[in-house]
């Protein structure tokens, strides 16, 4: 089953198998066995890191305070120490709680962390392949034990999509704006086709009434005469 610890398979497979162990009981929901697991993980993961200069330290506290007063105080030593340190301290936490918590919140965080030691270990310690601080935890692979895209091919999905999305957005605009046009053209063409009658005056009224009263005073006259 693919892991998020692939990349260190070849590097060290002790290693590799203590910790992808970790992802299959995370999966199936032990959480406390699972932080267990990271706290191992990171116990060896520092007795190889001291190597020579490993003495007589026995204890994990012990092998972790001799790494410390070696460090040479670099930004990627500091973050190497503190991930090995909370991994020791909730895996200890787990190992000696006296209930079941599923603290998946917890162990999610120790598989990062443990993911981050697995890196640095690998690029500095071991000189592998400096692509590895590309690498990125991948949750959907721990839920499902299968790879999916990558953020990049994730990305140029998203990316498709969204120009997609866009260009039918403007298709349908300049179809309803077409639509509008057209529609405006049908209504003036009406209105030019159906002239409103013309309305009789008042004027014209009293104009008519006057030239009845003549045309009848002009009759009159000439029946008398």
């Amino acid at each position: 089953m693919v892991t998020n610890f692939d990349f260190l398979k070849s590097t060290d497979k002790n290693l590799y198998e203590i910790i992808s162990d970790a992802e299959m009981l995370y999966r199936d929901e032990y959480f406390e066995q699972c932080m267990g697991q990271t706290r191992r993980f990171a116990e060896n993961v520092c007795k190889n890191v001291l190597g020579d200069k490993r003495t007589s330290e026995t204890t994990f506290d012990q092998m972790l305070a001799t790494l410390k007063d070696n460090a040479q105080n670099s930004v990627q030593e500091k973050e190497f120490i503190e991930d090995l340190y909370f991994l020791k301290k909730c895996g200890n936490r787990s190992v000696h709680s006296s209930s079941v918590k599923k603290d998946a919140i917890n162990a999610m965080e120790c598989l990062q962390r443990a993911f981050e030691v697995a890196i640095n270990y690998s690029v500095y310690h071991k000189k592998e392949d400096k692509k590895n601080l590309e690498l990125h935890y991948d949750i959907e692979l721990l839920a499902t034990g299968k790879r999916t895209k990558n953020l990049a091919q994730k990305y140029q999905k998203a990316k498709e999509k969204a120009e997609k999305t866009s260009t039918k957005k403007a298709s349908s605009s300049k179809k309803a704006s077409a639509s509008k046009k057209t529609k405006s053209v049908k209504q003036q063409t009406t209105m030019k086709s159906c002239p409103q009658p013309k309305k009789i005056t008042p004027y014209w009224i009293i104009v008519g009434i006057f030239s009845l009263i003549s045309l009848c005073m002009m009759i009159f006259l000439l029946i008398t005469k």
